[in-house]
């Protein structure tokens, strides 16, 4: 069932708010404190079924909220489209007369990484 874990804590991260108290309750059992789907069918009172549907349902949710709005991708691409300007900046400071704006250019990166 732990469909990557790092993914789904990604995931979870950005969209969590957005699920159910069940679902985020299970999840947090589950991939946080890291437990089976039989304790924590015994800790909710619940079948370990419900619990493995209810798990199921939260990780597509997760899935289905970053397809349709993209933002952790979006993220990720602004985040190596500054490493990339980052490293075109310090070549500049290289260049006679560019040094003040290389160092302009990497302080507006430096933002945007913040």
């Amino acid at each position: 069932m732990k469909h990557d874990a790092l993914t789904m804590a990604l995931l979870y991260d950005y969209y969590g708010e957005l699920l159910t108290e069940k679902q985020r309750t299970c999840f947090d059992l589950y991939y946080n404190q890291d437990l089976s789907l039989s304790e924590i069918a015994e800790d909710l009172g619940v079948t370990r079924q419900g619990v493995h549907d209810t798990l199921a349902r939260a990780e597509a949710q997760l899935r289905d909220f970053e397809e349709k709005t993209g933002c952790i991708a979006r993220e990720e691409a602004v985040r190596a489209a500054c490493g990339q300007i980052g490293a075109a900046a310090h070549a500049l400071l290289a260049v006679p007369g560019a040094e003040e704006a290389a160092r302009q250019i990497l302080a507006a990166v430096d933002k945007i990484k913040e």
